[in-house]
């Protein structure tokens, strides 16, 4: 089974079940991978409850995506992360710089995501 990593707004539609806005080719990656998270998108999910965009915390969408998915967070070393991250100047977010930077460390793994920026800049995005 491959791996693949979740960006944070595929997160939230998973953890709130809005399945409908993920697409097919997305679905079947999700259901055939061993999927991880980025712990950037841990602190993501925290700002973005922090500034009401989301009503779940992201400690309990991660519980929620262990439990129902098998989601884990991804322990790669930060430091080597920062190596990958400094060399992805196709945006000025660091949330998206790093999410981006776990999967290409751990073998060029698929990204699944709806962010247009990550599609055009990353080949092994899936949406």
């Amino acid at each position: 089974m491959t791996t693949a990593y979740l960006d944070t707004n595929v997160a939230v539609w998973l953890a709130q079940g809005d399945l409908p806005r993920i697409t097919p080719t997305a679905l079947d990656s999700i259901r055939n991978s061993n999927l991880l998270v980025s712990p950037m998108v841990a602190l993501e999910l925290a700002y973005l409850y922090e500034i009401n965009r989301i009503t779940l915390t992201s400690q309990d969408v991660l519980i929620k995506l262990k439990a129902e998915l098998g989601v884990d967070v991804c322990d790669s070393s930060f430091s080597a992360l920062i190596a990958i991250a400094v060399n992805e100047k196709w945006t000025r977010d660091p949330f998206d710089r790093v999410i981006v930077s776990h999967a290409k460390a751990n073998g060029l793994s698929a990204l699944i995501s709806a962010d247009e920026a990550i599609r055009k800049n990353y080949i092994k995005t899936v949406w």
